[in-house]
């Protein structure tokens, strides 16, 4: 790799598994000092572990990312233990795939919380530290059903649409403090996403979905544009996906 991020600190979501993960080893390969935080304290061992071994620095923050007090205290600690924060991947998120009239209330407070409420604490903390520094750089992973409504997806889609609005709206915001926001927005993704919740191991391992690597690269990539340019949103979609 170019260490063309050398020295900057990153604050990566859902880094256990997929992308969260994939995206976590990419930067930290490119001079990035990554925290990651998810639930599982083992996952999140195991990561930092595989970055350290490799020469680079990384701190997990286990916790839920729809707790206010988890955004609060991973934030906290990347500057804390780092000095600032440069990056941050809301990437978070849970699927569910069901008909409307087979999602409960529950569901919708499940999808919504893990989708977008994460994305809104993580940024909402993040975004003072960019703001006095004047410089930083925030991606949503969001999804083609943020761009597009499917069948069978209207909740979770609708969760996905609220983080491209956000995106969108937060740019307009930031921008002129020097902050540049951007949405990914990816099609099938081989990882444990939504496994038991409509999609199955079988079905997604004979599938031509994406890699995980596949979209963490391009998220590197929104994070290495020079300062006078900026990446709003990409659409990544498989080979052999049709919309």
């Amino acid at each position: 790799m170019s260490k063309r991020l050398q020295g900057a600190v990153a604050l990566v979501t859902g880094a256990s598994s997929g992308v969260g993960r994939a995206t976590a080893l990419e930067l930290a390969e490119e001079g990035v000092s990554v925290v990651v935080t998810t639930r599982r304290q083992e996952r999140l061992d195991t990561v930092t572990r595989q970055i350290e071994q490799s020469g680079g620095k990384a701190l997990s923050v286990a916790g839920d990312a729809r707790d206010e007090e988890t955004a609060h205290r991973a934030v906290n600690a990347a500057v804390t233990e780092f000095g600032t924060l440069d990056i941050l991947i809301n990437n978070a998120g849970a699927g569910n795939y069901k008909n409307l009239v087979d999602t409960s209330p529950a569901d919708y407070d499940e999808l919504m919380d893990s989708n977008m409420r994460s994305t809104f604490l993580f940024s909402r903390y993040a975004a003072p530290i960019m703001i006095k520094k004047g410089s930083g750089t925030i991606i949503m992973v969001s999804s083609i059903a943020g761009i597009y409504g499917f069948a069978g997806e209207a909740v979770y889609s609708a969760t996905k649409f609220a983080q491209v609005g956000f995106a969108q709206a937060l740019d307009k915001e930031l921008q002129p403090h020097g902050i540049k926001v951007g949405v990914i927005c990816p099609g099938g993704i081989k990882t444990e996403f939504a496994i038991g919740k409509g999609r199955t191991p079988e079905e997604v391992a004979n599938s031509g979905m994406m890699e995980p690597d596949d979209v963490a690269q391009m998220i590197v990539v929104a994070c290495t544009q020079s300062p006078q340019s900026r990446i709003l949103s990409v659409t990544m979609i498989p080979m052999e996906e049709n919309l």
